[in-house]
């Protein structure tokens, strides 16, 4: 294993970029519901996530694309750009179809910024110690997740909605002026024009990372109907605060994540992604048995200490699985499947809910039982290889 530190001013200033991201869209979630219902568009729940990860799957093999040739650092530039200008827009288009459209356009941001910053990652980064940086990246990645829901939520309460948008504006416009001066990782860099824009079918799926493509998706499920139905689950418990179930999780995804990388570097991948799915499934049972706030936060822990099992485990597979000339496509593809995950699961949670708070725990029982296909999925491979 490398001795070289990855403890480096660049890893660094990409950590906090993504952190100031990460808060810039997800502190807007647990008021969302509430606020398309205030347009009159309640019946729209589910499209609140699955809208904004249509967008992030399509710009995917684009932004995995240019992730390879125009350069790493300009692609995750464009990410914060399109948080910075949809937070300033939504007070703008206020109806329930404008809300729905800046759903899909905000979608781009994360198709951009992750990709690139993932690949940059992995050019920085020795990779004998590639489970550690993810896991430290993604420490900082949730660490945004779990700030920006109750920031969210407190600015909501105490000032307006509105002000949650501009606040939002104003995180990722911090991400961006921390990339911009970053030295480059590509050494071959090309000059964007619009003939990059043109995919073949080949440029959008990199078939050697398919089987973490696979986990993550099955993986991912249970977060899209999560994002769609916890806040109406917690209010239902006595939950006042909508981002208080996000903030725990994130934080025991967080302190996990101090070890998580490091375990499946020394003791691998595949292992480590059996035991955390089979906490996922586990958590998402608790989630859905639920009858007080005190059950519905233990649950929300033992889930976050599954996702920071799990994710680092994965981004470091996908490095692993990846050819060096195709990182961005590769890790691009792995995104395709987490964003398909979560809109699948959002939309079909939202679906099947119809504001009937009854049906929740059912949504919760299906997303486990997803999840654990996921396990199924890696046991047989195992068995098979």
């Amino acid at each position: 294993m490398s001795t070289q530190s990855i403890y480096t001013l660049p890893f660094a200033l990409l950590c906090l970029s993504s952190l100031l991201f990460s808060a810039s869209f997800n502190m807007l979630i647990p008021e969302l519901p509430a606020y398309i219902s205030s347009l009159g568009g309640a019946e729209h729940k589910g499209l609140i996530i699955a809208l904004f990860t249509i967008t992030a799957g399509i710009s995917r093999p684009f932004s995995g694309k240019l992730t390879d040739t125009v350069g790493r650092v300009p692609i995750m530039a464009v990410g914060s750009i399109v948080c910075f200008v949809c937070g300033f827009l939504y007070p703008v288009l206020s109806s329930v179809s404008g809300f729905l459209f800046l759903r899909l356009l905000h979608g781009f941001s994360t198709g951009f910024k992750p990709t690139a910053t993932s690949a940059y990652i992995a050019d920085i980064i020795p990779s004998s110690r590639w489970g550690e940086a993810m896991g430290i990246h993604g420490l900082c990645f949730s660490t945004g997740m779990a700030i920006g829901p109750a920031i969210g939520s407190a600015i909501t309460a105490n000032y307006s909605i509105n002000a949650l948008f501009y606040s939002s504006s104003i995180f990722a416009l911090l991400s961006i002026l921390i990339v911009m001066n970053m030295k480059e990782t590509v050494k071959n860099k090309q000059r964007f024009s619009a003939s990059l824009l043109k995919i073949a079918p080949s440029e959008v799926i990199e078939t050697r990372v398919l089987p973490s493509a696979w986990v993550t998706l099955l993986s991912y499920f249970s977060y899209g109907a999560m994002l769609t139905v916890v806040p109406d689950w917690g209010e239902h418990l006595g939950i006042t605060n909508k981002g208080l179930f996000f903030m725990t999780f994130t934080i025991a995804s967080v302190a996990i994540r101090f070890v998580a990388g490091k375990a499946s570097d020394n003791y691998g991948r595949v292992g480590v992604l059996k035991i955390s799915l089979l906490m996922l499934t586990v958590a998402l049972v608790l989630v859905g048995m639920a009858e007080t706030v005190f059950g519905f936060l233990a649950a929300s822990v033992v889930y976050g200490l599954a996702t920071g099992l799990l994710s680092p485990a994965n981004n470091a597979w996908t490095a692993d699985l990846s050819h060096p000339d195709h990182r961005g496509k590769a890790v691009a593809t792995m995104y395709i499947a987490l964003e398909a995950g979560i809109g699948l699961g959002a939309f079909l949670a939202g679906l099947f809910f119809q504001d009937e708070i009854s049906r929740v725990p059912v949504i919760f029982y299906a997303s486990a039982g997803v999840a654990f296909l996921a396990f199924l999925y890696l046991l047989l491979r195992t068995e098979n290889s």
